[in-house]
């Protein structure tokens, strides 16, 4: 006999009949002789109208006062779906987070949970019920009983969680889609439902906009090994298998991730490579990634900068073994990128063998503004200067001096109180449910973010604490940035050498983010900051992607077929964003999904 997690959402349980087609389901799986814990959502679009009640009240409502009112909204939906197993005879007991004992965080409205005291639930268990949790909601004490609420996601969240403390044998997430897709179907009609995809891939989409699942509950099944699966509501069918390979067994004290970072990690092999002043036109990262690709070199981290006058830098790395064959490729496609610009404007290529990439990684810093900066600063304060900065979701990448390294690293570690580790090798060894095996397309999918605008500071001082005291102002104002690109030309202004850095925020934090910066970097002697709010970030995501040279050439091959120039470029092990002209953005979405092959036969219907 199994026991089993069912999540549902808010739209699975928004009517009578949908509570009852819901209790239909539970109960089936109870018949097969199935012991079940099911997470609810609130009731349809609840929360949203508690939300706005609260706002006719006051202004600036309580934190505290929001979760006691937003708690209530899983109540009505728990006792209601109770009833109607009771009605078909289906033993069933309802719970509140603080009956079951899910212990968090002392965080109104983002709590996030240390531990679940699971022997109520075990003994329900025991007498043949079907336990029926509130989901997105604990306590922060069993002595004070103060009522705390999980943040957006949190019945994904608490669902993934109380499988972990259970030893569940699989949780399922029960949503209105069938699964997850490539690409969004609003978007891409002919995106394709994938039968699995890794923990790893999915913190990225996830973190990227897919809202199928939160990035938290992800986390929790990676670290715990909780075999996820992503069904619908509506029918029977398998859905999509979130898999994990099992890790070190965890202790289940602190069972969600309280710290941001989960991992420092390095990569001493590495050597690097810029092209500084490329044209700034469409197709020219397709050439030169597609020149590196038929030479099958693998390339890691690719940045490229905003654009100054009509030129561009590009940086990638590359390891150590095949530099002089990467510089070979850049020196001979350098005067072909140029063209007939002028001699002055010739793109320039330089190497540079003596660097680490050194990493922080973990789904914990997602919506915590302050990693970053505090990354950036404990580096300044060991005196170690940053060549490089590639961001994605879950891991900021610095590229450092070799010399440095070592030092990099322990203060890292000292710092987020985490063990180090090298860059892993790619495994080839694969397990049906532990990891995905190889397909035939190595980017599993593809999303788009056109809520985003572009920051850009000129002519910062190339000194150690400069990216620290500028993230740090971000971070005091609880702006999160999202992409950060450090640029590799460096110009001499009075005398000093200078970069820029640009990165990205939510798009109505652009403003607030120029104001918050405007003193910083007056002080700092900094240059100008650029807004601009008509950008989108489209990415590709999959761990196929490595080991195998030529992906980013052919997702660059196919902007440029549409004419899509790119602005930006920023790299992870699994994943490529760009940042394209907002007008573009969906065409440059549905351009990478089609080179990829990941168009499906069946048309995949998305409620409204």
């Amino acid at each position: 006999m199994a026991l089993i997690v069912q999540k549902y959402g808010g739209s699975s349980v928004g009517s009578v009949e949908r509570i009852q087609a819901v209790a239909q389901r539970v109960w089936k799986a109870a018949q097969a002789g199935n012991s079940l814990v099911v997470v609810v959502s609130a009731m349809g679009k609840t929360t949203d109208g508690l939300v706005k009640l609260a706002y006719e009240i006051s202004a600036n409502p309580s934190r505290r006062e929001m979760d006691m009112l937003l708690s209530t909204g899983e109540q009505v939906s728990i006792a209601l779906l109770s009833m109607a197993l009771q009605e078909l005879g289906q033993p069933a007991i309802s719970l509140t987070g603080a009956q079951v004992g899910i212990v968090t965080e002392a965080q109104h409205t983002r709590a996030r949970i240390l531990r679940i005291e699971t022997d109520r639930i075990e003994r329900h268990l025991k007498e043949g019920k079907v336990v029926v949790v509130a989901g997105f909601q604990g306590i922060s004490s069993t002595e004070e009983l103060e009522i705390t609420t999980l943040g957006r996601g949190g019945s994904d969240t608490s669902a993934v969680a109380l499988a972990a403390a259970l030893s569940a044998s699989c949780c399922e997430i029960y949503t209105d889609v069938p699964g997850i897709l490539t690409a969004d179907p609003r978007i891409v009609p002919d995106a394709q439902l994938m039968s699995e995809i890794t923990c790893d891939e999915m913190l990225e989409l996830a973190s990227l906009g897919a809202k199928v699942l939160h990035p938290r509950a992800v986390e929790i099944a990676r670290n715990y090994g909780v075999p996820l699966v992503v069904r619908s509501s509506w029918s029977d069918e398998p859905g999509t298998w979130v898999t994990s390979n099992i890790r070190q067994k965890r202790a289940l004290a602190d069972l969600e991730l309280v710290r941001p970072v989960d991992a420092v990690e390095f990569d001493t092999n590495q050597a690097k490579v810029s092209l500084l002043r490329v044209p700034d036109r469409p197709g020219i990262a397709a050439r030169l990634f597609g020149e590196i690709a038929s030479q099958e070199l693998q390339v890691d981290l690719i940045i490229q900068s905003i654009h100054e006058g009509n030129s561009n830098d590009i940086a990638f790395t590359v390891s150590k073994g095949v530099l002089k064959k990467a510089e070979a490729v850049a020196a001979a496609i350098a005067p072909v990128l140029r063209g007939n610009s002028s001699k002055l404007d010739e793109a320039e290529v330089i190497v540079d063998g003596e660097i680490a990439k050194v990493s922080i990684a973990g789904a914990g810093m997602i919506g915590r503004p302050g990693v970053a900066a505090q990354m950036f600063a404990t580096l300044a304060d060991a005196g170690i200067n940053i060549q490089m900065i590639s961001t994605s979701e879950v891991k900021v990448s610095c590229v450092v001096d070799a010399d440095d390294c070592d030092r990099a690293i322990a203060v890292l570690c000292a710092t987020f109180d985490v063990n180090c580790s090298p860059v892993e090798a790619i495994d080839t060894e694969w397990e049906h449910h532990s990891a995905v095996p190889p397909s035939s397309s190595p980017i599993r999918g593809v999303a788009l973010d056109l809520n985003q605008a572009r920051v850009a500071i000129r002519h910062i001082p190339d000194r150690p604490g400069m990216a620290a005291q500028l993230f740090q102002q971000l971070a005091k104002h609880n702006i999160s940035v999202d992409t950060i690109i450090q640029s590799q030309r460096c110009r001499i202004v009075d005398g000093t050498p200078r970069r820029d850095i640009a990165f990205t925020v939510a798009r109505g934090d652009a403003e607030a983010a120029k104001r918050t910066l405007s003193e910083a970097v007056a002080d700092l002697g900094c240059g100008d900051i650029v807004v601009d709010n008509a950008i989108a970030k489209v990415s590709a995501v999959g761990t196929g992607m490595q080991g195998q040279p030529g992906v980013a050439a052919r997702l660059f091959e196919a902007l440029a077929k549409h004419q899509i120039n790119i602005q930006m470029i920023a790299t992870s092990e699994i994943k490529i964003s760009c940042v394209v002209a907002q007008e573009q953005g969906v065409t440059a979405l549905q351009a990478i999904h089609a080179a990829f092959g990941l168009a499906g036969t069946q048309r995949i219907e998305v409620p409204a």
